[in-house]
């Protein structure tokens, strides 16, 4: 069974490898990989791991639509001939990693678990940044594994999920959190289930991005989101700007509200040894190992830049000054979403 992940990625060299070696364990079997205006080597890592066969490679070098630069990629991936023959679809971002609770941990059992799927709500488990400063070259997976608390009831942000979805033109384009263009003759066929493996009702299968709160939704699967890193790392994503609005540049509110460190989650080492076996075929080649290197040296020596600017010092230090966040109380997050359901109310309720 084809499963296709897609990929959108700028100056994130030095997490390539060790994100393409998880998935392939997952049982990815292709992966589209869209990158744009890199400056450390990631559309030469890229451009070398296309050469071995590893992925498809494409620049996103514009001009873009008014979406966005990941608007546009996907836009241009629904016409992908790597798109018309997937079987199963995800695209994901260089910070998300799939793990899979039930059997093998592989993609084959999820689907044995949900059989009549044709959507799978794969949702966040947000891991805050575990105290960690510098950046260093060590995987990702087993340096951060401090993460949320399994029931969030705040902020909606740690529900957003991506949809794992059957390519069967019930959905005609690939959408960021959800796919999109649905095609009316064929949406009444649309099953979907969350990652507890429960049917999701109707809303799910036109317009959600983020399930429900105060509930466990990581039974059969969830997906790691490591959305900051260490906080050097951070100063550089907050340079490059957020993946949907490139020049919006990040600041503390988006750091408070996925800093979560309470519970400690390692379960996605399940997959430790093949996705190592993997990644260790990866930096057996020679030049990959090389451009790796170079992303790394890119890393450090951006950072050193930007400390030199004031307003990426200040924010390093505000994230020096911040604790990590603590999860909302349910009574306290029923009060915020009591305001938002009379506001959603009111922009409904014709003014008289």
């Amino acid at each position: 069974m084809s499963h296709l992940a897609i990929l959108c990625v700028r100056n994130e060299g030095a997490f390539l490898l060790e994100w393409l070696a998880h998935h392939r364990a997952v049982g990815f079997d292709d992966f589209l990989v869209f990158s744009n205006d890199c400056q450390d080597g990631t559309d030469a890592i890229l451009d070398r791991l296309d050469a071995m066969g590893q992925i498809t490679h494409i620049r996103n070098d514009g001009p873009y639509d008014k979406g966005g630069i990941q608007f546009t990629a996907l836009k241009a991936a629904a016409k992908h001939p790597a798109v018309k023959k997937a079987k199963w679809i995800l695209p994901l971002d260089v910070d998300e990693f799939v793990n899979i609770h039930c059997g093998d941990h592989t993609l084959d059992a999820l689907h044995a678990a949900v059989p009549d799927a044709t959507a799978i709500t794969l949702t966040w488990r947000l891991f805050g940044a575990a105290s960690q400063v510098r950046y260093t070259d060590a995987p990702v997976l087993e340096t951060f594994t401090r993460a949320a608390p399994a029931v969030m009831h705040w902020p909606w942000r740690a529900a957003m999920f991506k949809t794992l979805y059957r390519n069967n033109n019930i959905y005609r384009k690939p959408g960021v959190h959800r796919p999109r263009d649905e095609n009316p003759k064929k949406i009444d066929q649309a099953r979907w289930f969350d990652g507890n493996g429960a049917p999701l009702p109707e809303p799910f299968v036109h317009k959600r991005i983020f399930s429900n709160y105060g509930k466990d939704n990581y039974g059969l699967v969830q997906l790691n989101h490591y959305p900051l890193g260490a906080m050097e790392s951070y100063i550089l994503k907050a340079d490059r700007g957020r993946a949907v609005h490139s020049d919006h540049m990040l600041g503390v509110d988006y750091w408070v509200e996925r800093n979560f460190n309470t519970d400690e989650d390692t379960s996605i080492q399940s997959l430790r040894t093949p996705r190592k076996a993997a990644l260790d075929a990866l930096h057996a080649d020679k030049t990959l190992a090389q451009l790796h290197a170079a992303a790394v040296e890119w890393r450090h020596a951006r950072f050193d830049a930007l400390m030199q600017k004031e307003p990426f010092r200040a924010l390093f230090g505000r994230l020096m000054m911040t604790p990590p966040s603590h999860p909302v109380p349910q009574a306290a997050a029923h009060f915020m979403v009591n305001y938002a359901n009379r506001a959603r109310r009111n922009r409904q309720t014709p003014s008289q």
